[in-house]
């Protein structure tokens, strides 16, 4: 009988590589917020593998950048603290990049100076020519000794379980850390914060997105007149600016009564119960840079 194995694994890499629609594909539940803009994952969030053998802890962590504020140094503080932690690291790269640059270099090194046990995956090899990707190969191949190197396309689940199958052949041996049925560590106010989040930047301008953060204030179970359990659910979208405030509510609150109907919409399918939601708009003006509120992004 195969002796049951568990742990750790960081994935880390640059902005916009699709480290956490990766992990969504791994877990096949959304764990993690997507968006085509960078920085969307702000702090390290945890997805729950369990298989027959094994259970794999996948830490989603910020994408490598050059950070400008209070919080983008946070948010590169959490890889760093992470990665030493880890039983494994996955490296994923963009299949459509042709050379490694800073971001992927700077990672190289790190992983070279801590000799943690490596996976590379190539993702997005759905945008590429087979040639191209020997190429890549054999680039890598060139700079470390990696455990395993791993072509994927996460967006259509090309090849993701061969992740699983060579991270469990190295972790090590030892118990489940959670219970079979949990498959993240946040909390059901942080998934409501985030998936807010995430509508809002899929539905705005470029610029808006980054400066803005949600905090739930209510989150509270009833029984409707019907017998029905309903979440009351109450959160407000800052930002950093009083332009961006009227970009976010939009004309005659046309933008967010859009990004409460998505959010809603996920949060429904997501808590398996109707809810009501209440968002508000506030201006806090230079809250990246706010050392009480970017410490709530720091790693737990």
């Amino acid at each position: 009988m195969a002796k049951f194995k568990s742990g750790f694994v960081t994935i880390i890499g640059r902005t916009n590589v699709g480290k956490s629609t990766l992990m969504n594909s791994l877990e096949k539940e959304k764990v993690a917020i997507t968006t085509n803009k960078c920085q969307t994952t702000r702090t390290a969030i945890k997805a729950i593998i369990n298989r027959e053998n094994s259970q794999i802890i996948f830490i989603d962590t910020p994408g490598i950048h050059k950070p400008k504020t209070k919080l983008g140094d946070t948010m590169l503080e959490t890889v760093w603290l992470t990665v030493p932690n880890s039983d494994a690291i996955l490296f994923i790269i963009d299949a459509t990049t042709t050379k490694i640059g800073t971001g992927d270099r700077i990672i190289l090194e790190k992983i070279k100076e801590l000799k943690r046990k490596t996976i590379l995956v190539i993702n997005k090899i759905d945008l590429i020519e087979k040639e191209k990707l020997f190429k890549i190969i054999e680039m890598y191949k060139n700079e470390y000794d990696f455990e395993a190197i791993i072509p994927v396309s996460s967006i259509e689940n090309e090849n993701t379980e061969a992740i699983l199958e060579e991270i469990e052949k190295i972790l090590p041996e030892g118990p489940a850390y959670y219970d079979v049925d949990e498959y993240t560590d946040q909390t059901s106010k942080q998934i409501v914060e985030e998936t807010i989040r995430e509508k809002a930047l899929k539905l705005l301008d470029e610029e808006v997105p980054h400066g803005i953060y949600v905090e739930t204030q209510k989150m509270k179970l009833r029984k409707t007149a019907k017998n029905d359990n309903i979440y009351d659910v109450e959160a407000t979208i800052y930002t950093i600016r009083e332009s961006h405030k009227g970009i976010i509510i939009g004309k005659n609150g046309s933008m967010l009564k859009k990004i409460g109907m998505y959010a809603r919409q996920d949060l429904e399918e997501i808590l398996g119960t109707k809810v009501n939601l209440k968002i508000w708009v506030k201006v806090k003006k230079d809250w990246q840079d706010n050392a009480s509120i970017v410490s709530k992004f720091k790693l737990k």
